[in-house]
């Protein structure tokens, strides 16, 4: 269990410590929020060429998904995202800390880099491309409920968010397809982004509609958004532990690599172990 390796952390022994992790999701969400204003803006905004020479909204809707997949691809196989684990989702560390793989500390400086990571992503597209990003009906990328209402809007996040982590955990979980556990991810997104936005504007992250709904002031149905993805993953990570044989195997990231240490699970990369043991040689000398 988590707890085991440094549950027992304080909080200013946990940031000393993991600060790096902690700077790589804030500026994972921050890269994410930034791609999704240019892309968003790109295929929206009237006056893109983009826009005038698409004039299906699908396939405008289609190739915006395409864009976020592949970015967050990116930034989950990037060698930053390999070392934190790429969450960028409060709801995704909040699943991984109730299944015992993050320590209490790393779970709350997680979402708070989240938070300021996304919200800072989105400050710089607003000084990158001003009134292109900001008024409708790009309008800082807000999520809100869609065709189906309040209701429906609810529904989406929860179903896409528990099958997101449904698909995470299964495969995470089982050694000959770890290594995709990323790439699907990424294709979630992008079929989600295609075909379930106009519900609920496709969130499945408190940080990410709180990043763009701070700045924007519009509030439209937040408390959807910073309930059904956690709620959602919640039960996908309780289906996983009834079903799994093993339901503590695994670690908390999308992609481990032997390269990054990693603050989960407690791994130390080869060199480092040496590193330390002949650090550790000196000082008893």
């Amino acid at each position: 269990m988590m707890s085991a390796i440094n549950g027992g952390l304080r909080a200013w022994d946990a940031l000393r410590a993991h600060w790096p992790e902690y700077l790589i999701e804030a500026w994972a969400l921050g890269i994410f929020m930034i791609s999704a204003g240019i892309f968003s803006t790109l295929f929206e905004h009237p006056a893109s060429p983009a826009y005038l020479g698409i004039h299906d909204a699908v396939a405008r809707r289609v190739l915006v998904g395409i864009a976020m997949g592949l970015t967050a691809v990116g930034l989950i196989y990037s060698p930053w995202g390999k070392r934190s684990g790429a969450h960028m989702n409060p709801a995704v560390t909040l699943t991984f800390w109730r299944l015992g793989k993050v320590a209490g500390w790393d779970t709350i400086f997680y979402i708070l880099a989240q938070f300021m990571g996304g919200v800072l992503g989105v400050m710089l597209t607003v000084a990158l491309l001003r009134d292109a990003f900001t008024t409708p009906p790009v309008e800082y990328v807000v999520t809100s409920p869609g065709t189906l209402g309040v209701g429906g809007a609810f529904a989406a996040e929860f179903l896409i968010s528990a099958l997101l982590m449904g698909v995470i955990l299964t495969l995470s979980n089982h050694p000959r397809w770890v290594k995709f556990t990323g790439f699907c991810a990424g294709a979630l997104v992008a079929i989600y982004i295609a075909i379930e936005a106009p519900l609920s504007g496709m969130s499945m992250n408190p940080a990410r509609s709180f990043a763009s709904a701070f700045p924007a002031g519009v509030w439209t149905g937040m408390w959807i958004y910073f309930t059904a993805p956690v709620l959602g993953m919640q039960v996908a990570a309780a289906w996983h532990q009834f079903r799994s044989a093993d339901p503590a195997a695994g670690c908390a990231k999308l992609v481990h690599t032997p390269r990054e240490r990693c603050i989960h699970c407690g791994y130390v990369p080869p060199a480092a172990e040496t590193e330390v043991a002949a650090t550790t040689l000196e000082v008893t000398k």
